[in-house]
C-alpha cells in the first residue's frame, strides 16, 4: 500500500516541473509579444507625428486622407514628397542599425561590439568621404561606395581577427584600431580638401536625414528586404554559438560557416543603412542593450532590436528638426547626445567590476 504512492512521487515531480517550465516559457513570449506590440505602437505614434508636424501642421485626418491619394496639391507635396520618404528613412536605418548592432553584440558576448565602434562604419565613412572629395563621386554611387567601404572594412577586420577561428574580443580590439586609422583617413582627406566640400562631407559623416528622398528609401528597403530575412535565418545559429564554438559544435552547429554568414549580414547591415543616412552614431550600439532589457532571457531579441532602433532613429530626427525652431540639427547629434551617456554609463560599470582594465 504505501509503493504506490513512492513509485508516483517521481513522475509528478516531472510533470509539476514540466508545467513550470511551459508556464515560464509562456510568460516569456507573452511579454515578448506585449514588448513588440508597444514597440510597434510607438513607432506608429511617432511615424504619424512626423507627418503631422512641421512648419505647415496637419490634423491626422488630412494626412491620411493624403496617403491614401486625397488632398490638395499642397498637402500631397509636403505629406509624401518632403515628410514621408524621410519619416519612412528613419524607420528603415533604425532598423538596419538596431539589427546588426543586436548581431555583432550576440555573436561576440561584448556590449561594445557594434558597428560604430569596431570599424565598420569607420571604413564605410572613409571610402564615402575619399569618392566625394576627390573623385567627385554623388548620389547613387557615393550610396554604393559607403557599402563597399563597410563590407571591405568587416572582411579586413575579419581576416585580421582570424587565428585558427575568430574569438570575439580579439576581433573587437582589432576592429578598434582599424577603426582609428580609417577615421585618420577621413580627417586627412577632408584636411585636404576645398572648405565647402569639406563641411558637406563633415554634415554626412554626423548622420543626417536633412534633405533624404525617395531616392534613398527605394534602395534601402530592397536592400533590407533581402538582408532582414537572412539575417533572421542565420540567426538560429546565435544560441549554441553564444555557448562557445566547442560546445556549438558538439551540439552539430557549423561554428565558423554560421559565424561568417552572421558577420556578414551585420557588416551589410550597418552599409546599407550608412550609404543611405551617414553613420548615424550610436543607434547600433543602445538599441540591443535596451531591447533585451525590455525582454530578458529572449537571447538577441532581433524583432525588438529592429523596433528598438526604428523608434530612437525616429524620435531622434523629430527632436533634430524641432528642437531649435531657427535650424534642423543632423540626426547623428540627436542619437550621440543619448549614446554617449550610455558608453560612459557601461565604462563605469565594467570599472567597478574590474572588467575595464
Amino acid at each position: 500500500m504505501t509503493g504506490a504512492p513512492l513509485q508516483e512521487a517521481p513522475g509528478a515531480r516531472l510533470a509539476d516541473a514540466v508545467r513550470t517550465v511551459a508556464r515560464v516559457r509562456g510568460r516569456g513570449r507573452r511579454r515578448s509579444v506585449l514588448v513588440a506590440s508597444a514597440l510597434a505602437v510607438c513607432v506608429a505614434a511617432v511615424f504619424a507625428l512626423s507627418l503631422s508636424v512641421g512648419d505647415m501642421v496637419m490634423p491626422l485626418g488630412t494626412v491620411v486622407e493624403t496617403l491614401l491619394g486625397g488632398g490638395d496639391g499642397g498637402s500631397q507635396f509636403v505629406v509624401l514628397e518632403l515628410r514621408l520618404p524621410r519619416a519612412l528613412l528613419a524607420i528603415l536605418v533604425g532598423t538596419g542599425f538596431g539589427l546588426s548592432g543586436a548581431v555583432f553584440q550576440t555573436l561576440l558576448r561584448n556590449p561594445l561590439a557594434s558597428p560604430d565602434v569596431i570599424g565598420i562604419s569607420a571604413g564605410a565613412s572613409a571610402v564615402a568621404v575619399t569618392a566625394a572629395l576627390l573623385f567627385q563621386v554623388s548620389g547613387l554611387a557615393l550610396s554604393a561606395s559607403a557599402l563597399v567601404g563597410a563590407i571591405g572594412a568587416g572582411g579586413a577586420i575579419y581576416l585580421l581577427a582570424w587565428r585558427q577561428g575568430v574569438a570575439g574580443q580579439r576581433l573587437v580590439l582589432i576592429g578598434v584600431g582599424l577603426g582609428t586609422g580609417l577615421t585618420s583617413v577621413v580627417w586627412y582627406v577632408m584636411a585636404r580638401s576645398d572648405t565647402a566640400d569639406a563641411q558637406a562631407a563633415f554634415l554626412w559623416l554626423t548622420g543626417s536625414l536633412n534633405g533624404r528622398s525617395w531616392k534613398q528609401v527605394w534602395p534601402l528597403l530592397a536592400a533590407l528586404a533581402v538582408l532582414a530575412p537572412l539575417t533572421v535565418l542565420a540567426a538560429r545559429a546565435l544560441r549554441p554559438l553564444q555557448l562557445g564554438d566547442d560546445t556549438a559544435a558538439g551540439l552539430g552547429a557549423r561554428v565558423e560557416p554560421s559565424r561568417l554568414a552572421l558577420l556578414g549580414c551585420a557588416t551589410a547591415l550597418a552599409g546599407v543603412a550608412t550609404a543611405a543616412a551617414g553613420p548615424v552614431g550610436f543607434v547600433a550600439f543602445v538599441s540591443a542593450p535596451i531591447a533585451r532589457r525590455l525582454v530578458p532571457g529572449r537571447g538577441a531579441a532581433l524583432p525588438h532590436a529592429a523596433l528598438t532602433g526604428a523608434l530612437l532613429v525616429l524620435v531622434a530626427d523629430f527632436a533634430a528638426q524641432h528642437m531649435l525652431l531657427s535650424v534642423q540639427l543632423p540626426v547623428g547629434v540627436v542619437t550621440s547626445l543619448i549614446g554617449a551617456p550610455y558608453l560612459l554609463l557601461l565604462l563605469a560599470r565594467a570599472n567597478r567590476v574590474g572588467a575595464g582594465g
